[in-house]
């Protein structure tokens, strides 16, 4: 016990401040990107979102929660894009009363453009070392985890949560773990945050891969 003990407040809390901190350099960037393109931050969430769920195209209400915004924001967003021509709006397949939205031509070439774009955010990212990088990533992921457990964001699609993903399975401390889709084995440096060729695991599949994903240990000197 040292006086710090009594005046420090927790550090999940400073955490949080800290991230804060880091997510309004994130907004900057966000804007600056989105503004370069003509398109509010919101417009350019949709669209990466949009371009990222294939040629299936997706519902609003989907998207709406997705982006953790109201459903009359999204569809606002959504009349916006359509106007620019960068999405285009039809009837669902699978529920004529609801509407698909798909990303155009025009619009996959913005997400293109945004995606090349280093922002300041990334290239703060980049002078922490190659298993720093890999240990974020890592703490990420089980943060992601427990905010979806919490219900505080919607299911997202993960390597973790994949019913192909196969958690410490290989002796290779760099690939330890083995992707079923791609019968392959890769390392935390391959994980993925948003993987189109998710599948849902089922709950007992989940649980297991967690277990295994979750023991993980980094030894990393306080110095690095």
């Amino acid at each position: 016990m040292t006086p710090f003990d009594a005046l420090s407040t927790p550090v999940y809390r400073r955490l949080r401040e800290g991230l804060d901190r880091i997510g309004a350099a994130m907004r900057a960037d966000q804007w600056g990107l989105a503004e370069d393109s003509g398109l509010s931050p919101t417009q350019a969430h949709v669209l990466a979102f949009v371009a990222g769920r294939g040629a299936k195209g997706m519902r609003v209400r989907s998207i709406a929660e997705h982006l953790g915004v109201a459903q009359p924001t999204a569809t606002e967003s959504i009349a916006a894009l359509v106007r620019k021509g960068l999405l285009t709006k039809a009837s669902d397949p699978d529920d004529a009363r609801a509407a698909s939205i798909q990303i155009t031509g025009a619009g996959q070439e913005i997400v293109r453009g945004i995606g090349l774009a280093m922002t300041s955010t990334e290239r703060a990212l980049e002078t922490l070392s190659s298993k720093e990088q890999t240990m974020l990533l890592h703490l990420v992921i089980k943060t992601i985890r427990a905010l979806q457990i919490a219900g505080a964001i919607p299911p997202q699609r993960v390597c973790i949560s994949c019913r192909y993903f196969r958690a410490n399975v290989h002796d290779d401390a760099e690939l330890p773990h083995h992707c079923a889709y791609v019968d392959a084995p890769f390392g935390g440096r391959h994980l993925r945050l948003d993987c189109n060729e998710h599948g849902e695991a089922d709950q007992g599949a989940l649980d297991q891969a967690w277990k295994a994903f979750s023991g993980i240990a980094y030894d990393l000197p306080m110095s690095a």
